[in-house]
């Protein structure tokens, strides 16, 4: 049997989970963070898809939308072969962190093909999580130059 790669991420984040989990389902608040335009429709069967910085097309749709403790899509990317659109999914879910006012969120990226594409979504993920922190907990990340 072979293990599919899995992109696996954890981070604390200074704003309580209901504000944390909006980042992942408002559009205004989505850019903020990720992307230069996001049509989101969160709902079960609803789109998701987002243009990053890098003029890259992500498509897929929600599959869980649990507020404010877990968000589920798939994800892939319009006129790539290798990650079409809706081929993987991402789960990303939201705890009440160790102090007031925080959240733990994890988030997993299944279905990557292979050890290179978990490779490069852990370090695109790492980064644009680094840029949630900030945009969160009411900062300005700055523009998205990318990982």
């Amino acid at each position: 049997m072979t293990v599919e790669p899995t992109v696996e991420l954890e981070f604390t984040i200074q704003a309580r989970p209901e504000i944390v989990f909006a980042f992942f389902v408002d559009p205004l608040k989505y850019r903020r963070w990720k992307g230069e335009d996001a049509e989101l429709d969160p709902r079960p069967g609803g789109i998701y898809r987002v243009i990053m910085p890098s003029r890259d097309v992500v498509r897929g749709e929600y599959v869980a939308v649990e507020p404010p403790r877990r968000v589920v899509f798939t994800w892939g990317f319009e006129g790539n072969a290798g990650i079409p659109p809706g081929s993987t999914t991402v789960e990303v879910t939201f705890e009440p962190g160790a102090t007031p006012d925080t959240t733990l969120v994890r988030l997993k990226h299944h279905g990557l093909p292979d050890e290179s594409a978990r490779e490069s979504h852990a370090m695109g993920w790492r980064h644009l999580l680094e840029r949630l922190v900030i945009a969160a907990a009411g900062g300005d990340p700055g523009p998205d130059t990318g990982p």
